[in-house]
């Protein structure tokens, strides 16, 4: 099919073929190919599976009331369930609700708000502190905290300098908190962003709650901020609703999008703590919080969140994140068992492993196409990092579904 579309992380020179979906249900899609499991939940952002009932009727619903208005000076009954509902489920001390429309400006959010914090306390802190191999998205601040190399190489001359600390390998977790601790006794340090126990899109990385809840405290003892980016691990992913529970952890500000909507809808939130609003509070206009969107809040993306909370609150959910968990586990040691690959890992809802390859590794490697296109045969949409295999499923996966995904991975260990 020819199409103008200029697809993301898609070089067209390749002339890969991209297949068209037509419709999608629980964790199955169809697709014009023939049927394809969602094993990566459509970017990490499928919690309960496709077209899930509850959320299509209150996004039908909402659309016969009211489709979008100004979020600036005005507000609507579905962002104000959301606002509630996410106080009600997520830590008490997180008392302020920013909306924006997805995990790049969320993240943007939180980092003008710590920035902001700092300026009208007349503090000159703005050293960003961040991880190596991180990532927070892909507009100009995101990227700036994020690991520099080819993704974002053709723009460094717009992205701002950082404070980098080494990722927290099993054996590098001191080093991580020694140059935390380092950055942190400087006087201009703002903020310290991190993913919370697994690094994503740098490779599925994993590290130990106690290093988190380390990185916290060295952060309280120094009054620098600490941002917890859970776009990618909030919702259950890590088998709790939010990786910082794992480590008893509260974040100054918090980063929420994907499973917000259980996937449906584009809308993200950023939850800051009082001292976070109280700083902009001013009855000088010139002070307020400059952000916005025109989709700020939009009303059927809220009524999509506002299906989902409701969806925590009445269904076992964690109860189905917890049974898919230890499934994931399951398969990952009887995969061990049968064939030879390097760093199996496990952290919640998320399996992951890594290839042997030829090439330099890393998201370029050669080997990530080659292994996208035999899953595809075998009607499993996977999308590796490199040589990194990872499976990300809706949590309605059934059991049979998840057996065509890992048999799958199992044919490829041996292939490749």
């Amino acid at each position: 099919m020819t199409s103008s579309i200029w697809h993301p992380f898609t070089q067209h020179g390749l002339q890969e073929p991209i297949p068209l979906v037509e419709s999608a249900q629980g964790a199955l899609l169809q697709t014009a190919e023939g049927p394809m499991i969602d094993a990566i939940s459509s970017w990490w952002v499928t919690t309960h599976g496709h077209c899930n009932p509850r959320i299509m009727a209150a996004i039908a619903e909402q659309a016969q009331k009211l489709d979008q208005v100004i979020f600036a000076g005005w507000t609507h009954q579905p962002a104000e369930d959301v606002a509630a509902g996410l106080r009600a489920i997520m830590p008490e001390s997180l008392t302020r609700v920013f909306f924006s429309d997805s995990g790049s400006t969320c993240v943007e959010v939180a980092l003008k708000m710590a920035l902001g914090y700092w300026h009208a306390r007349g503090e000159q802190r703005h050293r960003i502190v961040v991880m190596e191999h991180s990532y927070h998205g892909d507009t100009i601040g995101t990227m700036s905290v994020g690991e520099r190399g080819v993704f974002n190489q053709a723009y460094e001359p717009l992205l701002f300098d950082v404070a980098r600390i080494p990722f927290p390998a099993a054996s590098a977790e001191q080093e991580t908190l020694d140059a935390l601790e380092a950055f942190c006794k400087q006087p201009d340090t703002a903020a310290l962003i991190v993913e919370p126990l697994v690094l994503g899109a740098g490779g599925m990385l994993v590290y130990s709650a106690e290093t988190l809840a380390a990185m916290h405290a060295i952060c309280a003892r120094h009054g620098v901020l600490f941002i917890a980016d859970e776009v990618m691990t909030g919702w259950g992913r890590t088998g709790t609703l939010l990786a910082c529970e794992q480590a008893d952890v509260v974040p100054d500000i918090l980063c929420l999008s994907k499973g917000l909507t259980g996937g449906s809808m584009p809308l993200a939130v950023t939850m800051a703590s009082e001292p976070i609003f109280e700083a902009h509070w001013s009855t000088d206009r010139a002070k307020m919080f400059f952000h916005s969107s025109s989709y700020t809040a939009n009303p059927l993306a809220c009524a999509a969140a506002s299906a989902n909370l409701a969806i925590w609150r009445e269904e076992p959910v964690r109860e189905r994140i917890a049974a898919l968990a230890a499934k994931q586990a399951a398969w990952l040691e009887k995969l061990g068992q049968f064939c030879h690959f390097n760093n199996p890992r496990q952290l919640g809802t998320l399996a992951a492993l890594d290839l042997k390859t030829s090439g330099e590794g890393g998201y370029l490697d050669t080997l990530a196409p080659r292994l996208m296109a035999f899953f595809r045969e075998r009607g499993v949409l996977l999308r590796p990092l490199g040589n990194t295999i990872y499976v990300m499923p809706p949590y309605c996966i059934t059991d049979d579904q998840l057996a065509q995904v890992w048999d799958a991975i199992g044919e490829a260990v041996i292939s490749f």
